[in-house]
């Protein structure tokens, strides 16, 4: 009887692979530290021996970061690597602004089509969650808490839409989309009237989404853009 040779992968290596997975489904996040080694272990059903193992190939590889005495932590180098470079260009050069909501138009329009077609439950109630959020916000008069709220809920929305590159590029250009948020919100002097406009069009985006409708999810994230781009010639014409 002939023997055949199985390519089972060594513990290590699924073990890595099972990590990468979760970098990538946003399950572990760019910053996070990892479970204690001995949680770990026990989660997987494998020695400590083979987890450093293939936790040693991810340092390796530059997916995650191990801080002497601190745990190891996942890498944020996907998260910094595109707005690294864009952001003091973006501050120098204004007119980069206009290519940024094209970009946004694009991504965003895209990202909410999605979410709407592949949203589960848990992705609902997280997304409630960060509109609720929202609204607290622009309910007060915290600028700073207004654009993270803002930037949140639009990243929510791109990891609803369960494309790991929707995900991984946003939160790739998240510094990049917060220092847009907060010039918009500035040059458009939020106002009463303009905070309850922004706020119905993000709860449009999320009443299309919650309620599986996809080309109005879509229609809804295009129209937020668009009024945004208004509201920004607009500024600028004051301006001149």
């Amino acid at each position: 009887m002939r023997h055949v040779k199985l390519n089972l992968p060594r513990i290590p290596d699924a073990i890595a692979h099972q990590l990468e997975a979760r970098i990538l489904d946003g399950t572990l996040k760019p910053g996070e530290r990892l479970p204690a080694e001995r949680e770990l272990a026990l989660e997987f059903g494998v020695s400590r021996p083979s987890l450093r193992e293939a936790i040693k190939r991810l340092v390796s590889r530059e997916l995650l970061v191990s801080r002497h005495g601190g745990g190891t932590y996942v890498t944020d180098r996907l998260a910094a690597s595109f707005s690294d470079p864009w952001q003091p260009l973006l501050e120098q050069h204004p007119s980069l602004h206009e290519d940024v909501l094209e970009f946004r138009l694009l991504l965003e329009s895209s990202a909410a089509e999605l979410a709407a077609q592949r949203a589960t439950d848990d992705d609902l109630q997280r997304l409630a969650q960060a509109y609720a959020r929202l609204d607290l916000a622009y309910a007060g008069n915290n600028r700073s808490e207004q654009v993270a709220a803002d930037v949140a809920f639009h990243l929510t929305i791109a990891e609803t839409a369960h494309n790991v590159l929707y995900a991984h590029l946003v939160g790739s250009v998240m510094r990049l989309l917060h220092e847009h948020v907060r010039r918009t919100l500035r040059e458009i002097a939020v106002s009463p009237q303009t905070s309850r406009e922004l706020m119905a069009q993000h709860q449009a985006i999320a009443l299309a989404i919650s309620e599986g409708q996809p080309e109005a999810a879509r229609r809804a994230a295009q129209e937020h853009i668009a009024y945004v781009r208004r509201r920004l010639q607009a500024a600028a014409q004051e301006r001149d």
